[in-house]
């Protein structure tokens, strides 16, 4: 996360006390406390019970087994908690799938990652009642600080006792407020920071270690990578059917008419003016034709004027209306803006095609070096990218630069389509 600037930093600290992810986080402190009463109670119970049962081997296992399964599930609910409230992805951590059914019942007891959800679901009790403890207590301290001069001469003697300190109305009284609002700052990152703390203990014992980390992203390149080498394979032949079926067939015609203009330059000068027409026809035609190609490659409006000018006559030769934003800081590199460029292409195609829609649009924005693409329409829906090469390709594009493409179109629209490609 970038730093925010010096001057507004002093606004920063103390606009945590009313800020929405301080209170996200509150309330995620007060769940641990709760769900830790419950993951404590149910494992520990499961674990002693498979322990006294040790001597009966045929019940032990099955209850162990539940046991490690509830710990698997309360890992899922503890994923989602920390995404929702926190907006912390926690990868949870699995063992590799196995083919048969004893294999998978197997993996239960043997792999490590069951055995830290169980530890995660057993120290979640004390963490959470150290939180809860904390926070509230930081909290609860500072508004009774804060408050105090509203009801210290209701309290015998008029004096308030803390510790050492007597605090009666007057100076005393002011000055335990001012030292209520600045502990009220102070229990704003206290509740953040502790949420912070627990979300680095669930990556730990719930998330994926470095090296599965790094397995798993090294399979996504390798799957990517080949769907970009098929992606540009794809592409080569399509260009090389275009060029065979177009203008490769008319400078054939050209070469053709040419040379039977040269024959019959002497003995019929007139037809040998009609078929160099004919020849020059046949040569206008193949420029548009190499001309088209060209810029299905890569657009001459894209080069000259990036994404800002090409998108809009995009939008512009569309047989649907489309209405096109384009916020970019700065252009992004040949290859994703062509990337782009292409999708925005094929899916306005794929909307004029099959989505009946009456209108569509295309935002582009750029934030913290991703580029956002979301294209929309009021369609039928019905899109599915399992189902066709087209929505699947464009995925594939995607993926290939660590890109993600997200299709939602449920039947009877709007159908849209938002993908996030890297742009620093």
């Amino acid at each position: 996360m970038t730093p925010p600037p010096r001057r507004r930093l002093p606004l920063t600290v103390v606009g945590a006390v009313v800020s929405p992810r301080t209170w996200e986080s509150a309330v995620h402190v007060v769940l641990s406390l709760v769900l830790g009463v419950i993951s404590f109670t149910v494992v520990v119970t499961g674990l002693a019970l498979s322990v006294g049962l040790a001597v009966t081997v045929v019940l032990a296992i099955p209850v162990l087994w539940l046991t490690l399964a509830f710990a698997d599930v309360f890992g899922e609910i503890e994923r989602a908690r920390f995404r929702t409230l926190l907006g912390v992805d926690v990868s949870v951590s699995r063992p590799p799938p196995a083919a048969s059914f004893w294999r998978r019942f197997l993996n239960r007891f043997t792999s490590a990652s069951s055995w830290k959800r169980v530890g995660y679901a057993v120290i979640l009790l004390p963490l959470g009642t150290i939180g809860f403890s904390l926070v509230i207590g930081a909290w609860a301290g500072s508004l009774t600080l804060v408050g105090l001069p509203l009801y210290v001469r209701a309290l015998p003697n008029g004096t308030a006792h803390f510790w050492l300190v007597d605090v009666t109305w007057g100076p005393r009284a002011a000055l335990a407020t001012v030292a209520g609002l600045v502990g009220l700052v102070a229990a704003a990152w206290i509740t953040r920071g502790w949420a912070a703390l627990e979300a680095g203990i669930a990556r730990g014992l719930l998330g994926l270690t470095t090296t599965a980390v790094l397995e798993q992203r090294v399979d996504t390149l390798e799957v990517t990578r080949a769907q970009a080498v098929d992606a540009a394979d794809a592409e080569r032949r399509r260009i090389e059917r275009d060029l065979h079926d177009g203008a490769q067939q008319r400078l054939v015609a050209l070469a053709m008419d040419l040379g039977m203009a040269r024959e019959k330059f002497d003995s019929d000068p007139e037809q040998s003016r009609r078929l160099i027409d004919e020849a020059h026809g046949e040569a206008k035609r193949a420029l548009v034709e190499l001309r088209d190609l060209a810029k299905g490659i890569h657009p001459t409006a894209l080069t000259d004027r990036g994404l800002p000018g090409a998108v809009p006559a995009l939008a512009d030769r569309s047989p649907v209306p489309v209405a096109v934003h384009v916020d970019l800081t700065a252009r992004p590199p040949a290859s994703i803006e062509g990337m782009a460029y292409f999708i925005v292409s094929e899916s306005l195609t794929n909307v004029a095609k099959h989505a009946r829609a009456t209108r569509a649009s295309v935002d582009i924005r750029e934030s913290a070096g991703r580029m956002t693409i979301v294209i929309t329409d009021d369609g039928i829906g019905g899109a599915d990218p399992l189902s066709g090469s087209g929505l699947r390709g464009l995925a594939e594009r995607a993926a290939s630069v660590d890109g993600r493409f997200e299709v939602s179109s449920p039947l009877g629209g709007p159908t849209v389509i938002r993908v996030e490609l890297p742009c620093g």
